[in-house]
C-alpha cells in the first residue's frame, strides 16, 4: 500500500476517534455541572477538560474566563480550535475524501454525511439548544463509522490502518483523562473520620463521572460489585484486558493491527508496542499505584506519542524534517 494512502487512513480514524472523546468528555462534564457545588470547583472541572487536550493556553488566547459556555463553544464549534469537534470531523472527512477508492461507498458516505449533518446542526442553533443531544450524536456517529468500517472493508492493510489509528488514539485519550481526572479529584480514602462523609459522597459522583465518559460505569459494577475506589477506576482503565476502552485493550488491538502489516525494516514498531503490551500485560495496580500514577501516565503517554511517531516512519508519510 502506498504511504500516502495509509496516512490519510491513518488519520480518518483518528480524528473521528478523537471527536468522539471529546463528545464523551464534554457530555459528563456538562451533567457533572448541573450538580448542586461551588462555582469554583465547576470552573476546575472544565479547565480539567482544556487540560486533557492540554489547550489552556489556545483557550485564554481566545477567551478571559473559563466558562461553561465558552469552553463548550471552543471544544465543538471553534474552527480555529485544531482539537475542537468541527475541525476533527472537517479533517476525518478530507482524509477520507483523499482515499475514497480505498474505502467502500458506505464508509465514505457515513464520514461525508457526518460532517455534512454536524456544519447544518451548528448552523441551525441545535447546539446551543441542546448540547447534550449533539454531543451523543457525535458518539453515535463515531460508532456508526467504526461499524461501517468493520462490516463493509475488506480486511485488508487498509483495514488495518484504519483500525490502528482508532486504538492508538483511544490509548492516548484514556491516559490523558485518567491522568489529569486523578489530579483533580484523588483523595485519602483510608481511615474511618466522619467528617470525611460529605467528599466521599460527593467524589462517588466525579469517580462515576470518570467511569461514565468511558462507558464504564456498569461495566465496574460487574466486575467489582463494590464502592467506586480511585485504585479500582485505574486497575479497571489501565490493566483490564475486558473492558472495551482500556489502556491494554487499546495497545492489544494495535499489536494486533500492526503484527498484520509489519514488514522487515518496519519491525521497530511492532517491538516497541510489544514493550508497551507486555508492561500492561503482567502489571499490577499495586505498584503502578505505589510508584506513582502520574508517573505512570505520563511515561506511558511519551511511550504511546513515540510509537506514533515510529508507526509514521515505518509506513506513513515521512516527516518534515
Amino acid at each position: 500500500m502506498l504511504s500516502r494512502t495509509a496516512d490519510h487512513l491513518f488519520w480518518m480514524s483518528r480524528y473521528t476517534e478523537r471527536a468522539e472523546n471529546t463528545a464523551r468528555m464534554l457530555r459528563v462534564s456538562y451533567e457533572t455541572s448541573m450538580l448542586p457545588q461551588p462555582a469554583e470547583v465547576v470552573r476546575k472541572d472544565w479547565l480539567g477538560v482544556l487540560s486533557i487536550s492540554e489547550l489552556i493556553p489556545a483557550y485564554y488566547r481566545r477567551h478571559e474566563q473559563v466558562t461553561r459556555d465558552d469552553v463548550l463553544h471552543f471544544m465543538v464549534c471553534d474552527e480555529r480550535n485544531p482539537s475542537s469537534i468541527y475541525a476533527c470531523l472537517q479533517a476525518a472527512r478530507e482524509n477520507a475524501r483523499a482515499v475514497r477508492g480505498a474505502l467502500t461507498s458506505e464508509v465514505w458516505e457515513t464520514q461525508n454525511q457526518t460532517w455534512l449533518e454536524l456544519t447544518q446542526q451548528l448552523k441551525d442553533g441545535r447546539f446551543a439548544q441542546d448540547p447534550a443531544r449533539l454531543l451523543e450524536w457525535v458518539k453515535y456517529r463515531s460508532h456508526l463509522s467504526r461499524g461501517v468500517s468493520s462490516g463493509t472493508m475488506l480486511q485488508d492493510e487498509a483495514f488495518h490502518f484504519v483500525r490502528l489509528g482508532t486504538f492508538l488514539e483511544r490509548a492516548d485519550n484514556t491516559a490523558r483523562l485518567l491522568d489529569v481526572k486523578f489530579h483533580a479529584l484523588e483523595h485519602d480514602y483510608h481511615g474511618s473520620d466522619p467528617q470525611q462523609a460529605g467528599q466521599r459522597q460527593f467524589d462517588f459522583y466525579h469517580w462515576s463521572a470518570l467511569l461514565h465518559s468511558v462507558s464504564a460505569f456498569e461495566v465496574y459494577r460487574k466486575v467489582y460489585r463494590d464502592a467506586i475506589t480511585p485504585e479500582r477506576v485505574a486497575e479497571l482503565l489501565i490493566l483490564r484486558r475486558d473492558m472495551p476502552r482500556s489502556l491494554h485493550a487499546s495497545l492489544h488491538e494495535v499489536m494486533g493491527h500492526l503484527g498484520q502489516v509489519v514488514h522487515e525494516d518496519a519491525s521497530e514498531s511492532l517491538r516497541s508496542a510489544g514493550l508497551l503490551l507486555a508492561q500492561l500485560q503482567y502489571g499490577r495496580i499495586g505498584e503502578i499505584m505505589e510508584t506513582g500514577l502520574h508517573a505512570y501516565l505520563t511515561q506511558f503517554l511519551d511511550r504511546v506519542n513515540a510509537l506514533g511517531g515510529q508507526i509514521s516512519r515505518d509506513f506513513l508519510v515521512p516527516e518534515l524534517a
